[in-house]
């Protein structure tokens, strides 16, 4: 079920949003977005981590855990939550996200987290007449197969890609699968983490 969240001035100014960059490109000491992250309220900072992952214990620790000295530390911080994240916890940040080929209309997640995954999934070509259906029929047979949405880092990767993946990821058994999507999550978050918080 969606995480339903209510708008307190977090999110930065659009100008300040930084494109979504391969995360160890730069460490970001000292930026003003991160000085900015780090002196929100717990309560605005959660909202922000929401925006990138709507797993609300992620967003928790992670706002527990700051003031961050760098995106990096940041990013290190979150997948070390992310790797003991509960099946029950990954669930509530699969909420957050669409299908891979659906375009994102705002019924997953919030503005923030549409807006991301409108720009991940930008090498999908939901018009295509040949992988846009075998995606659909992929997805579908996913989550019959696993209970769950189909997730994995779609940045900078074409549909027939992600289409490869997820035939692959039929084979896996659902204790290895949980493992993938815990993988998946780790780098969607952090490319989302570089964007909040580089300049």
């Amino acid at each position: 079920m969606p995480v339903m969240v209510v708008r307190f001035g977090a999110s930065p100014p659009a100008s300040k949003l930084a494109p979504i960059q391969p995360t160890g490109e730069s460490d970001g000491m000292g930026t003003d977005q991160l000085t900015w992250f780090n002196e929100l309220s717990d309560r605005a900072a959660q909202q922000a981590l929401l925006e990138c992952c709507s797993a609300s214990k992620w967003a928790e620790q992670m706002v527990a855990a700051r003031p961050y000295a760098s995106p990096q530390d940041a990013i290190r911080q979150s997948n070390a939550i992310v790797a003991a994240l509960t099946v029950a916890d990954l669930a509530d940040a699969l909420a957050g996200h669409p299908r891979i080929g659906e375009r994102p209309d705002g019924g997953n997640g919030t503005p923030g987290a549409t807006h991301w995954s409108w720009q991940e999934q930008s090498g999908v070509d939901a018009d295509d007449a040949t992988t846009g259906p075998a995606l659909a029929e992929a997805n579908l047979e996913y989550e019959q197969r696993f209970g769950h949405i189909y997730l994995v880092c779609a940045s900078g990767r074409t549909g027939k890609e992600l289409l490869d993946v997820v035939r692959g990821r039929l084979q896996n058994a659902p204790e290895d699968e949980w493992q993938v999507v815990r993988t998946e999550l780790q780098k969607i978050n952090a490319l989302r983490l570089q964007r909040l918080m580089a300049s």
